[in-house]
């Protein structure tokens, strides 16, 4: 039973890009490791941008330094 857990940013991922993501990652398990789609759990999770750092920052502030 696979279990796929896809965090992102939330910065407006539609209900449709969400439901591509999960076909496409279900269909990839299926594909590569001949996994069954029904017992296959894809998660996604979305992280508001002051919790998820890069470089050390929270990412807006990271974005800041970037584009100065």
């Amino acid at each position: 039973m696979p279990y796929v857990n896809i965090q992102v940013t939330r910065e407006g991922v539609t209900p449709a890009q969400k439901a591509e993501l999960i076909a496409g990652v279900t269909q990839l398990l299926v594909r590569v490791l001949d996994k069954q789609p029904a017992t296959t759990h894809v998660v996604i999770q979305e992280i508001e941008l002051d919790n998820w750092g890069v470089g050390g920052l929270p990412v807006p502030e990271f974005r800041k330094q970037a584009a100065s």
